[in-house]
């Protein structure tokens, strides 16, 4: 269970100390598909490893009052520009927690991923924070096919699966990844 700590961290207020010491915080993402089926993805990097990037969904902390789906639609605005309801997302279709390093702190977060389908859409970075442009380097629709052939880390790892199964559309059944660690 989370408790707030007035410790300072980089990673910004809505990532709290857990009683097991990591930062910790809840997030919601959205698995944006388009009409030929290729997922908008986001490829960041860690500022204190800036060799090391890797390819993730559109999403974020929830915000304190917040409900999973209204953070979904507000990190599909901030991060992308798509301007969604959340009677446009279907779901939510996945549950993970990722434990991973970022800011040189070992973190926990536990996400919640949702489906949204869009016709055309151009990707814009205009709603990115100055922390997020310093760690976020791209966005880009790719295929299943792409997806696979990455040679950058992808999260969650089993995506490329996840996006073959929901092209066609969604069996209304949530899928829990469990614990997922970063192989640092």
């Amino acid at each position: 269970m989370p408790v707030r700590s007035n410790a300072s961290s980089s990673l910004g207020p809505d990532w709290v100390l857990g009683v097991d010491g990591r930062r910790h915080r809840r997030a919601a993402r959205v698995i944006i598909l388009d009409a030929a089926g290729r997922a908008l993805l986001v490829r960041g990097h860690d500022a204190d490893q800036p060799e090391r990037s890797w390819w993730f969904t559109v999403g974020g902390g929830i915000e304190p009052g917040e409900s999973e789906a209204a953070a979904a639609v507000r990190e599909a605005r901030e991060e992308a520009g798509l301007r969604l309801t959340e009677d446009d997302l279907e779901g939510p279709v996945l549950t993970r927690a990722g434990i991973f390093h970022f800011f040189a702190e070992t973190c926990h977060q536990d996400e919640v991923f949702f489906v949204a389908r869009v016709t055309d859409h151009e990707p814009t970075d205009a709603g990115w924070t100055a922390q997020e442009r310093h760690v976020l380097d791209e966005m880009r629709w790719m295929s299943v096919a792409e997806l696979r052939d990455q040679r950058v880390e992808i999260f969650p790892t089993v995506l490329p699966d996840v996006v073959e199964a929901l092209r066609a559309g969604w069996d209304g059944v949530v899928r829990h990844l469990g614990t997922e660690h970063d192989d640092d």
